[in-house]
């Protein structure tokens, strides 16, 4: 044996050439989500759905308890995926085909499966390529309540390793996976009326109209909490995280500092918006397409809107209707002596996120009393 010790450097996470179409992952860990994660992240995302906060209000509508918001249970489940997927990554460049399932609770483990679909070249940066993925998230797998909470592809670019490396052709079809959004049935005895007043008062079916844009008032600024609320999903992607490794080569990351992991700007937006568009949501249905615009950084102020695309019955529920959407992210930058339509002067709005949504909202005829 050798007097010195041995050192071994791990390398963690997959580059480009180590995906393979057909590959699947599935991911170390799972998580339950506690208490604790549930409050954290309903509270800083400003969620302000009754059914998130308020146990009575959620089981007077059927469900069993407080139900984790499609952004936290987006949150718990793509953190799952980061290890295997896009530790190694540049950018998150596109959910695809995002839907939602059975309800998350409190005390519900959740357990990800990723297959690899294809690998692409990038065409013009040789260091890089695209790795395009499919993602389905099971809640308590065993048990009698065993469930799909929600399925997603998405497209991540990812640094390769070896430069002189090959990589692996090939297309797979994404697997078909039942994955519909489950609702409490409509009680025509129950008094919703009586719970009325926990919710917004203008944000039923009814209120909404085609071609409407709304800004939602609220802002939230983000600090270097990020680091926290990022480690506390056990994301372990470094261009969150690590400064240093940033500052070693920061013409090769984003901004040169550290990313918002961008499951932080996707969950705000959707809680910035929930008074005015989500309070009255008995789920959301799915994402069909949706993709981070500019990164977000500690400093940064985030704003969202919601452009209202269409209307429609929902199928079999005349207490429901589908309102499509599209959310909306942005910032506001410094822009010195500069003026813009849409911002103060010295400024200028930078978009950030941008997400089509379909939503399960009541209709006040059935539920306002």
């Amino acid at each position: 044996m050798s007097e010195s010790p041995r050192i071994i450097h791990r390398r963690t996470g997959n580059f480009l050439e180590d995906f393979e179409p057909g590959q699947v992952f599935r991911h170390k860990g799972g998580k339950t989500v506690t208490e604790g994660l549930f409050a954290t992240f309903t509270e800083f995302a400003m969620t302000a759905n009754p059914l998130a906060k308020n146990a009575h209000y959620a089981r007077a509508y059927g469900y069993e308890g407080l139900v984790c918001p499609p952004g936290l249970a987006m949150l718990v489940a793509f953190s799952q995926t980061v290890e295997d997927i896009s530790e190694n990554a540049r950018a998150n460049l596109e959910y695809i085909d995002m839907r939602f399932g059975a309800p998350v609770y409190i005390g519900d483990t959740i357990e990800v499966e990723t297959k690899a679909l294809n690998v692409r070249p990038s065409s013009s940066r040789p260091n890089l390529g695209i790795v395009h993925v499919q993602s389905t998230a099971r809640k308590n797998i065993g048990s009698d309540d065993e469930a799909v909470v929600m399925s997603w592809q998405r497209k991540v670019q990812v640094y390769k390793h070896d430069m002189d490396a090959d990589l692996h052709p090939g297309d797979v079809e994404p697997d078909e996976v039942a994955c519909d959004l489950w609702l409490p049935d409509y009680d025509p005895n129950a008094d919703y009326g009586a719970r009325a007043h926990l919710s917004s008062p203008d944000s039923y079916f009814e209120d909404f109209e085609t071609g409407t844009r709304i800004e939602h008032s609220r802002g939230r600024t983000m600090t270097t909490e990020h680091i926290a609320l990022t480690a506390m999903l056990d994301n372990t992607s470094q261009v969150h995280c690590n400064q240093y490794m940033i500052d070693l080569d920061p013409k090769r990351y984003v901004g040169g500092e550290l990313i918002i992991f961008g499951g932080i700007p996707f969950v705000l937006c959707l809680g910035l918006s929930s008074p005015d568009i989500g309070d009255n949501a008995l789920g959301d249905i799915a994402y069909p397409t949706g993709r981070h615009t500019a990164p977000l950084f500690a400093g940064d102020t985030v704003f969202a809107a919601t452009e209202v695309d269409g209307k429609r019955d929902f199928p079999g529920r005349p207490d429901l209707g589908i309102v499509d959407c599209r959310l909306l992210g942005h910032k506001f930058e410094r822009d010195e002596g500069e003026r813009h339509d849409d911002a103060p002067e010295g400024w200028k709005k930078t978009q950030i996120f941008d997400l089509e949504r379909q939503i399960a909202l009541k209709r006040r005829s059935h539920y306002a009393g």
